[in-house]
């Protein structure tokens, strides 16, 4: 059974622990869990990723500007072997969530990632970002081109700024999976799935299929992963013995 880290003390759960625990998970949506050998932090991205711009209070987010700080804790502490990432997504702005995943496949430390309900749209390059990917046989994943909402200008210069951006996209997921750029693009583009949209809709079995995903899983095959790709990482990492010192010989008179 993993043990929860909840506060600087591990001994005992007392009320004050659980409150630093709970607070944990109320503010950052992460916590920190030990199993005796290896010790993770779990991090969630769920909702719409928030970008510049706040988004109304009744929407469920994830803020960049708190995820960011966090990863960069990660890969410095000593104390945390591996990351997890549970995503469900629906996607958001589209510079804040190549950010995260730029940070995240950066990572020196092992990295897996684990689909759950959705990852759409910018929800994407967050999953494949990781160093292995699993997603859940009931989730999905949804594939556009780029989307803006608001006033836009009707010049030649908008079209190119978008297709720039999705290039940006389309050469990150591509970098970080099994998925070729011609393939990613035709499921982007791809008209005859939904109603009001242009794009597609992988369940978690074709996005396997298509080279998007690495693995169908559940959470513990995820943590399973995780725990293999820390011991790899341990041995390769793991200092080499220092030679012993050579024996003096005698010599006899």
């Amino acid at each position: 059974m993993s043990e929860a880290i909840w506060t600087s003390d591990k001994e005992g759960a007392d009320k004050g622990d659980e409150k630093g625990y709970t607070n944990e998970i109320l503010e950052s949506g992460s916590v920190v869990t030990n199993d005796g050998q290896h010790t993770i932090h779990c991090l969630t991205i769920i909702g719409q990723v928030e970008g510049h711009y706040i988004l109304p209070s009744q929407n469920k987010t994830t803020k960049y500007e708190h995820v960011i700080p966090q990863l960069v804790s990660i890969e410095q502490d000593p104390a945390i072997d591996g990351l997890l990432i549970l995503l469900n997504t629906v996607g958001g702005d589209v510079e804040a969530g190549l950010a995260i995943a730029e940070l995240v496949a950066g990572m020196k430390k092992p990295t897996v990632s684990l689909v759950l309900g959705g990852g759409h749209s910018i929800g994407v390059p967050l999953a494949v970002a990781a160093k292995h990917s699993f997603i859940a046989p009931s989730a999905s994943m949804t594939i556009h081109p780029v989307r803006m909402n608001g006033l836009l200008l009707g010049v030649p210069q908008t079209f190119e700024y978008f297709q720039r951006m999705q290039k940006r996209i389309t050469q990150f997921v591509t970098e970080n999976s099994q998925i070729s750029a011609r393939r990613f693009y035709d499921l982007s583009m791809n008209t005859e799935e939904l109603v009001m949209d242009v794009g597609t809709v992988l369940n978690g079995k074709q996005a396997v299929e298509e080279g998007l995903i690495d693995s169908l899983g559940n959470l513990s095959q995820a943590i399973d992963c995780l725990y293999g790709m820390i011991d790899k990482y341990r041995a390769r990492i793991k200092p080499p013995k220092p030679p012993k010192p050579a024996s003096k010989k005698t010599t006899k008179k």
